[in-house]
């Protein structure tokens, strides 16, 4: 990574402390006696000559302090602006914001398009995202990973390239050096890993925001998520640093952020079930079961075994089948709304009563509430999901629709 005070070179040091300066003010110091105004008077009257005296000025010889001290402060000095110059020593003086601390001024103009075309198929991770990795990663240097044999600012080794890397920028040669091919390249990657964890969780193999389910299957694979069930302890720092670098390429994601992907349009669904009581809400929570607190991805609607859950909306089922967790779950496909893909989840059912791709109308019967998978008894967990992202259910649901 480049260190941002690599153009302060010693130049502190040889302001402060110029070796010559030094030497003039320790050694050019000199001692000189009274001249005699005449010749001295004996105590009898007569007078005397002085005595023979050599009156030439004579340089002090070199104290202590030159010999012995100023030599090691200097090399000290020279010692600790290298180190301060080459980043393995903070600079004790004060500096000015640098590349390092303002937002995306590490991101040359001409990658910003590259970023965002690189996920611009793929709703769950944003350009600013792929950019934290990426500072992450190599902190932007094409040279960062060459003695791990990683190569280029996405540190790819030989095999990964293979599997991922293609000539996108049109050069007539695929490199993990070219910015625009490696860029791509970790676009399509994530991409790929973002659809496998979206699978799983529908499927309620695991739990979990997509964007650290995400993370986690890149840092630490996604056979380790699945066996989690969840993010893995393993993958919690990668994913923790490369969210806190991501507030730095905010304005990389232009018109795709906003921070709007939650925005609730309106009262739109129907309600699920008859009963709405809510008795474990949408937010963070301590599970019942495994202890572990957490993000409570939907609302529970407490309900009668065996009473009818009906379908929120019209769509199509993508998913129908038996989970671990969730037990007998159902998903449903809603299409889009402003732009944003809808789904909405079913779980704990007792009973299944449709398949994958059957298309469904809103008030349909889709199951049976139960209390299957990891439930503490008969109760509808119900979610919805908006461009892959959890949101609180509540304000979507229009009891009287």
């Amino acid at each position: 990574m480049t260190d941002d005070r690599s153009d302060e070179t010693g130049t502190t040091g040889t302001t402060a402390h110029d070796p010559a300066a030094g030497r003039t003010r320790a050694a050019g110091v000199t001692e000189t006696g009274p001249t005699p105004a005449g010749p001295a008077t004996a105590g009898d009257g007569a007078t005397e000559a002085p005595p023979a005296r050599n009156t030439a000025k004579r340089a002090r010889r070199p104290g202590p302090f030159t010999l012995l001290v100023l030599p090691g402060l200097l090399a000290s000095m020279g010692v600790a602006g290298f180190l301060a110059a080459t980043g393995g020593l903070s600079s004790a003086w004060p500096e000015g914001p640098g590349p390092a601390q303002a937002a995306t001024t590490r991101v040359d103009a001409s990658y910003v398009p590259w970023l965002r075309k690189a996920v611009s198929d793929c709703t769950v991770i944003e350009p600013s995202v792929l950019a934290a990795q990426i500072d992450r990663l190599s902190g932007w240097s094409n040279d960062a990973g060459t003695l791990s044999g990683e190569k280029g600012i996405a540190a790819f080794t030989d095999a990964g390239w293979r599997t991922w890397g293609k000539d996108d920028d049109g050069n007539g040669r695929s490199s993990p050096r070219d910015p625009a091919d490696a860029m791509m390249a970790l676009g399509r990657q994530d991409c790929a890993l973002a659809e496998k964890v979206t699978a799983l969780r529908t499927e309620g193999v695991v739990t979990g925001d997509l964007v650290d389910l995400t993370l986690a299957a890149y840092a630490s694979g996604t056979d380790a998520v699945v066996e989690a069930g969840r993010v893995p302890a393993e993958a919690e720092a990668y994913i923790t640093e490369v969210k806190s670098l991501s507030s730095r390429y905010g304005s990389v994601d232009g018109e795709s952020s906003g921070g709007t992907v939650n925005q609730v349009p309106g009262a739109v669904l129907a309600a699920p079930v008859n009963d709405l009581t809510v008795t474990s809400p949408y937010g963070s929570r301590q599970h019942p079961l495994t202890g572990l607190t957490g993000l409570h991805t939907g609302v529970d609607f407490s309900s009668p075994q065996g009473s009818q859950v009906a379908a929120a909306s019209k769509g199509r089922v993508v998913f129908a089948a038996m989970t671990k967790a969730y037990g007998n779950r159902v998903v449903i496909d809603h299409g889009t709304i402003d732009g944003k893909r809808l789904e909405t989840t079913y779980s704990h059912l007792l009973s299944l009563q449709v398949s994958v791709g059957q298309a469904v109308d809103a008030g349909a019967p889709v199951g049976l509430v139960g209390s299957t998978g990891l439930s503490t008894g008969p109760h509808l967990h119900f979610e919805v999901v908006l461009d892959g992202y959890y949101t609180d259910p509540l304000p979507w649901l229009n009891p009287g629709a």
